[in-house]
């Protein structure tokens, strides 16, 4: 019997610990997207673009150069036929 109130009473306080450490995250997480949102919609928008057109845009130019970017380093690092040269 007295472990099972121990039981409840931790289950209790963990309930509590982590409810408060939800409302900070989702605290945490609102003001950083309010910030980011400003930023995009002060400095990176385009005429008549929307902040969400603006980071899906930046999400898909992002994309193209890291497939540039993948693509060269591929091309560069194929391996040799024939094995290293030798000097």
């Amino acid at each position: 019997m007295a472990k099972s109130k121990l039981v409840k009473v931790n289950e209790k306080i963990a309930e509590k610990v982590v409810g408060g450490y939800k409302k900070i995250e989702n605290g945490a997480v609102s003001g950083f997207t309010k910030i980011s949102d400003a930023f995009v919609d002060q400095y990176l928008t385009k005429d008549g673009e929307s902040v969400k057109e603006a980071k899906a845009r930046l999400a898909a130019e992002q994309a193209e150069r890291e497939a540039k970017r993948d693509a060269l380093h591929a091309a560069h690092h194929e391996p040799h036929i024939g094995g290293p040269e030798k000097r």
